[in-house]
C-alpha cells in the first residue's frame, strides 16, 4: 500500500446520502488547485475533477486513516495530520481545507454515516487482516465441511460441553478486555509446566463463553491457581472430590454481573459459568490435566466443569477478602481446593448460639465425622441465616470464634475404633482435644436468594501437609 499523500482526503462511501451530497464539492476542491485524495470505500466512481481517487475494497486506507464516519475530510502535511472534520458541516470543511463559499448550494450541515470499518465485528478483523495484533500461538486450519464445535471436541478442546471457536477476531475482541499483553507469561501451568500467556488465557476464555470484560478475573484466577500454596498439581493428581472454586469480592463482580444472590451457586448466571469453565480449560488445554490421564480423581465433581460465584457485600458483614487481608473496594479473586456443596437446613433456631450449634455439627462431617485437620470448608451464610448474626451483634469474626470453639473436639470421641467406626484418628490423640479445622482453614462467606433458612458447606480438600492445597487470594488488575 502506497504511503498516505499529504494534501486533502476525503473518505466517502456511495451508500452514504451525505456523501452524495458532497460529491460536488470534491470536484471543486481538486479543481481549485488543492491536492485532493478521495478513497472510496464501496465504489470508486466519484466525480473527483482533477484529484485523484482510490477504491479502498479491502478498507485498508480507511483502517491506516482511523476513520469512523463518512465523509471524513482530513488535511496533512509533511506526513503528519494537521486538522479532520465528519459530517457535512460547512465551516469546519472551509476551516480544514481553506477554501471560502463551499457547497453554497448546499444546506449547511448534515450528519454522516458510520464508515464501514466499524460494521460489527470488522474492527478485529482489520485490525488482524493489517497486522495491529499477531499470535504466537498455532492457528489451526479446519475443513469447510467440518463443523467448527464438532471440530474443537474432536481435537479434545473441550470439557465435554460445547465450546466457543476461538477464531483470531474473538481472541483479538477478548484482549482487549485488558491492558496486559498477549505475550506476558504468568506463569508455568501444572502439570506440564506448560509457559502460559495471556493469549492462551484469552484463547480459553472464548471457549469458556466469556465476555472481554471478564478477562481481568479470570487472569487473577489463573494467577491463583499458580501460586505454590494453592497446590495446583496435587488437585489435578488426587483421587479426592475437588477442583479450583473462584470466589470473587469488591467492584469488579458487581460491574461484569456476578451473581451472589439467588441461586449463586447454581447454573443461569454467564459470569459465574464462563469464568470457572475458563480456568478448568486453561488447566486442560494449557497444563494438560485431562480427566483419566494426570487427573485420577475417583468420582469427581460437578464443580469441575466449573465453580465460580461472587460474595454478597450488601451488610454489615466484612468481605472475605477484607478478612483475608485487602482493602474494603479491592477486587479480589481467592481460590479454594473445593469438594461439594452439603446443605444446612435449619428453619427452627432464633438465637445466634444455637444456630452455630447447628452450623458446627454440619461441619463436622467434612472429610469424615471423626477426622480433623484433614481438610479446610466454606461455609456459605444465606441472607436469612446471616440476619440472624447480624441482629444480634455478631460479626463473622465472632461466629468464626464461636464455631472454633465448637468444633474443639475431644479425641476420645475420634479415635480409631471409637463408637464402633473403624476409621479415626490414631489412638495417642484420645487425650487431647481437637480443632475440626487447621488455622484459617474454616472461612466465611455470605452469599444466596433473601428466601429461605438454609446455608452450605463446601468442603475442601486436604489442607496439610506439603501435597495439599491452601486458600489462596490475588487481586484483579485491569
Amino acid at each position: 500500500m502506497q504511503n498516505i499523500p499529504d494534501g486533502l482526503i476525503v473518505i466517502v462511501k456511495r451508500a452514504c446520502p451525505t456523501c452524495a451530497l458532497i460529491e460536488p464539492i470534491l470536484a471543486e476542491l481538486a479543481n481549485s488547485g488543492l491536492s485532493l485524495t478521495v478513497i472510496a470505500q464501496d465504489t470508486a466512481d466519484f466525480d473527483v475533477g482533477s484529484g485523484q481517487q482510490i477504491a479502498d475494497a479491502d478498507l485498508g486506507w480507511s483502517w491506516r486513516l482511523d476513520c469512523e464516519i463518512v465523509p471524513t475530510l482530513i488535511r496533512r502535511d509533511q506526513g503528519a495530520e494537521v486538522d479532520r472534520t465528519y459530517g457535512w458541516f460547512r465551516d469546519d470543511w472551509e476551516r480544514v481545507s481553506g477554501c471560502d463559499s463551499l457547497g453554497s448550494d448546499l444546506p449547511a450541515s448534515r450528519p454522516g454515516c458510520g464508515s464501514k470499518t466499524q460494521d460489527p465485528g470488522m474492527a478485529e478483523k482489520l485490525a488482524i487482516r493489517f497486522g495491529a495484533v499477531t499470535f504466537a500461538s498455532r492457528e489451526v486450519e479446519i475443513g469447510d465441511s467440518e463443523d467448527p464445535i464438532e471440530a474443537c471436541y474432536d481435537r479434545g478442546w473441550s470439557d465435554g460441553l460445547p465450546v466457543i471457536p476461538p477464531t483470531p477476531e474473538r481472541v483479538y475482541r477478548m484482549l482487549l478486555g485488558t491492558t496486559r499483553k498477549a505475550n506476558e507469561v504468568l506463569g508455568l501451568m501444572p502439570p506440564d509446566l506448560v509457559p502460559c500467556t495471556v493469549e492462551k488465557v484469552a484463547i480459553n476464555a472464548v471457549m469458556a463463553g466469556c465476555k472481554p470484560e471478564y478477562m481481568p478475573v479470570v487472569l487473577a484466577a489463573i494467577e491463583a491457581a499458580l501460586i505454590d500454596e494453592f497446590g495446583m498439581h496435587g488437585l489435578l493428581c488426587t483421587t479426592m472430590f475437588a477442583g479450583p472454586l473462584v470466589l470473587v469480592n469488591g467492584p469488579a463482580a458487581k460491574s461484569i454481573g456476578m451473581n451472589s444472590g439467588v441461586n449463586a451457586l447454581g447454573q443461569g448466571n454467564r459470569a459465574n459459568a464462563s469464568i470457572g469453565r475458563a480456568l478448568q480449560l486453561v488447566v486442560r488445554n494449557v497444563g494438560g490435566g485431562r480427566p483419566g490421564e494426570i487427573d485420577r480423581a475417583t468420582m469427581g465433581t460437578p464443580g469441575k466443569y466449573t465453580f465460580c460465584f461472587a460474595e454478597a457485600e450488601d451488610s454489615e458483614w466484612e468481605p472475605l477478602s477484607v478478612v483475608r487481608g485487602f482493602e474494603k473496594g479491592q477486587s479480589v479473586v481467592t481460590l479454594f481446593a473445593a469438594e461439594g456443596v452439603q446443605a444446612i437446613v435449619d428453619q427452627k433456631s432464633r438465637t445466634p448460639e444455637s444456630l452455630a450449634r447447628s452450623f458446627a455439627l454440619s461441619l463436622r462431617a467434612v472429610d469424615h465425622y471423626k477426622l480433623v485437620m484433614h481438610g479446610d470448608a466454606m461455609l456459605v451464610v444465606s441472607p436469612e441465616h446471616a440476619r440472624l448474626f447480624i441482629e444480634a451483634g455478631w460479626s463473622k469474626t465472632r461466629l468464626l470464634q464461636e464455631l472454633e470453639t465448637l468444633l474443639t473436639l475431644p479425641g476420645s470421641e475420634l479415635v480409631t475404633g471409637a463408637g464402633g467406626i473403624t476409621e479415626g484418628m490414631p489412638a495417642n490423640m484420645a487425650e487431647a482435644n481437637l480443632p475440626k479445622f487447621r488455622p484459617g482453614g474454616l472461612m466465611i462467606v455470605r452469599a444466596g436468594g433473601p428466601a429461605g433458612l438454609f446455608s452450605a458447606v463446601i468442603a475442601g480438600w486436604a489442607a496439610s501437609g506439603p501435597t495439599g492445597s491452601t486458600p489462596v487470594s490475588k487481586e484483579v488488575l485491569a
